[in-house]
């Protein structure tokens, strides 16, 4: 990775300075992308804004900013967006400090301004040195989300459509899956997510996923996304807001190709939910996909029904017959919770850790 310190006067970044808004910020003669595709629309609240134009004012150092040099020569800010728009959109006299535009200052003030010497880390390197040399410098400001700094090393045709699709409010994916998912798309937690299961898929990481498709479409990540949210509709019909925030992506590449008989599992559904013994809502989901107990988070014996069974077990182990203490056995449920058996006083042995364990297994 290469590092190179400069200094920039703002003068120099406000040459050509040009805020679209949403349609990007460009300045430093055309040359620097302010506002990348990759970064969040953050906007400074006006005390923060106002306190970088004193600091300049003053001549006092503000942070240092990092600029990556892109392959055709030209610039983007990695960290320093809002610091350099606060800047120039006063040098454009967007808004007046202390009751004083930048024009309404005395020429030596406006020349301080436009002289004051920007601190930069000019930094180039391959997608690997950018993403850890990203990781490094994010810790300070409003930091980049993982996401956000994939996107910066990955930025292009890929990004770009992706970003469209998952990352802006009300988005397709929103629209879509927001009773499913747990997700905020300005944090860039849909298309995180939607990344993370087409790359589960493809036994791949994320960035190995986004380095191959970085100059094609978005096609393959939409559709895989859609494909989940559609299985997860289909497999289970009735909605209950307790299926929200699971980790569909994941059951649906383990399990998406197995047959299921959908009316059989919306009956099961429902008798669970009806289940007492059932402390697991969202849990039903999985142990359907699975087969797994564990999910159910099923009742356990209180404290109070153990003791009294201890007690009338003589402080033995029910099957090996050998004596314990009563913090060394585990309440056992008779007839399993699968064959009908239910949390009671008169489903309840007391089992030492060795035989629980080996009646678990069995």
């Amino acid at each position: 990775m290469e590092i190179e310190l400069h200094e920039v006067t703002v003068g120099e970044v406000f040459d050509g300075y040009l805020n679209r808004g949403d349609n990007g910020v460009r300045g430093f003669g055309g040359k620097l992308d302010i506002r990348p595709p990759y970064q969040r629309n953050f906007i400074y609240k006006d005390a923060q804004r106002d306190e970088v134009i004193r600091t300049v004012k003053k001549n006092f150092p503000l942070n240092v900013m990092y600029w990556v040099i892109r392959d055709d020569g030209t610039y983007e800010v990695m960290d320093g967006q809002q610091r350099t728009i606060s800047i120039c959109d006063y040098v454009k006299g967007v808004f007046s400090v202390d009751g004083y535009f930048f024009h309404s200052l005395s020429e030596k003030m406006r020349n301080t301004i436009l002289d004051y010497k920007l601190t930069i880390y000019f930094c180039r390197g391959d997608e690997d040195e950018k993403l850890a040399w990203f990781q490094v410098v994010n810790i300070a400001g409003e930091r980049l989300f993982d996401q956000e700094i994939r996107n910066a090393v990955y930025a292009g045709r890929f990004v770009n459509e992706a970003r469209f699709y998952f990352s802006q409010n009300g988005c397709a994916a929103d629209r879509l899956a927001k009773k499913y998912l747990k997700c905020d798309c300005l944090r860039q937690e849909y298309l995180e997510t939607a990344l993370k299961w087409v790359a589960e898929r493809d036994g791949v990481k994320i960035e190995e996923y986004m380095s191959k498709h970085k100059f094609g479409d978005a096609e393959d990540l939409k559709t895989h996304f859609n494909t989940v949210i559609a299985w997860v509709k289909w497999l289970f019909p009735k909605y209950y807001d307790d299926m929200r925030g699971l980790d569909w992506g994941k059951y649906y590449n383990l399990y998406g190709e197995k047959n299921f008989d959908v009316e059989a599992v919306s009956r099961r559904v429902e008798e669970l939910r009806d289940d007492d013994e059932v402390q697991s809502l969202s849990g039903i989901y999985k142990y359907i996909l699975t087969g797994e107990e564990k999910h159910l988070n099923l009742r356990a014996f209180d404290k109070t029904t153990k003791k009294r069974v201890y007690r009338r077990q003589g402080g033995k182990c029910a099957l090996c017959g050998k004596s314990f203490k009563f913090e060394q056995m585990e309440g056992d449920h008779i007839d399993p919770w699968s064959a009908g058996g239910k949390t009671t006083e008169d489903n309840c042995q007391m089992l030492c850790r060795a035989c629980n364990r080996r009646k678990s297994n069995a």
